[in-house]
C-alpha cells in the first residue's frame, strides 16, 4: 500500500549484512542484500510544524578515524539513548557536536543539519565523521540553482545559534523546519516559531521535483515499474 500523496510516503530500505557461517569479529565470508519497503508517515510527527532541538555537550555521534562518514548500523546505537533522553525532556532530537572540540555541528540525530544568515546556507563539511546524505546533496544543489550561495564549512554552534533559519534534512525528514535550539543556558528561536522563507522554497522545490511537479533538471528521479 502506498499512502496518498501528501499523507506519508513508501519509504525503500536496501540492507545489506554479513550472513555468513562466522562467530568471530572478521567480515563475513558471504552477505545478503535485501530491500525493504513500508509506508510512513511524516519523520517527525509534526510534519512541517517548526521543532525543537537540544545540543549534546555530552553525547558524541561519530569521532575522527572511525566509521561516522558512512551508513553502517553501528553508528545509530551511540544516539539511541541520547535521542530517547531528549524525547523525554520533550524535544524532537539532538544536535550533536564535534568529538574533538565540542564546538561544531556534526548532525541532528540522523539527518543532515543546515542554517541560513544573510542568504546564505550553510551546512558541515564532509570530515568523516558526518554522513554525506542524498537529500543534503540535492538541497544544496536546489540552494544554487535559486540564486544562493551555498557554503560547506565548519558551523560554529554559537553561529547557528544567531543564524536568521536553521533546518535538518535527510531521506525520512525530506526538510524540518527547526524553530529553537537550546544549548546550555542559551536558547535560540528562529522565524517566531514559523517555518522560514528560505526553509519553505527549498523544500517546495525539492518536494515538487519529487512528485513530478516541476522539471527534473539533475537527472534525480527514476520511475519503478509496479
Amino acid at each position: 500500500w502506498v499512502p496518498p500523496t501528501g499523507r506519508g510516503a513508501l519509504y525503500i530500505r536496501p540492507v545489506l549484512w554479513g550472513s555468513g557461517a562466522i562467530l568471530g569479529v572478521a567480515p563475513a565470508p558471504e552477505f545478503t542484500f535485501m530491500v525493504y519497503v513500508c509506508p510512513v508517515g511524516p519523520y517527525f510527527k509534526g510534519g512541517m510544524t517548526p521543532i525543537k532541538l537540544k545540543v549534546s555537550d555530552e553525547y558524541h555521534r561519530a569521532a575522527p578515524g572511525g566509521s561516522g562518514g558512512v551508513k553502517a548500523i553501528g553508528n545509530y546505537a551511540p544516539g539511541m539513548m541520547p535521542s530517547k533522553m531528549a524525547k523525554v525532556e520533550g524535544y524532537a532530537e539532538i544536535i550533536y557536536l564535534d568529538a574533538v572540540e565540542h564546538q561544531y555541528i556534526e548532525e541532528v540525530g540522523a539527518a543532515n543539519f543546515f542554517c541560513v544568515k544573510d542568504n546564505v546556507v550553510y551546512t558541515p563539511d564532509l570530515t568523516g565523521t558526518i554522513l554525506p546524505g542524498i537529500t543534503r546533496a540535492s538541497v544544496m544543489q536546489i540552494a544554487r540553482d535559486l540564486g544562493h550561495e551555498v557554503r560547506e564549512e565548519r558551523v560554529d554552534v554559537d553561529m547557528a545559534l544567531d543564524a536568521d533559519e536553521a533546518f535538518c534534512a535527510g531521506t525520512a525528514a525530506v526538510i524540518s523546519p527547526i524553530g529553537s535550539i537550546e544549548h546550555g543556558d542559551k536558547i535560540a528561536h528562529y522565524c517566531n516559531g514559523e517555518v522560514g522563507p528560505i526553509t519553505r522554497k527549498l523544500y517546495d522545490a525539492l518536494v515538487d521535483i519529487q512528485l513530478k511537479r516541476a522539471d527534473d533538471r539533475h537527472g534525480w528521479i527514476r520511475t519503478l515499474e509496479l
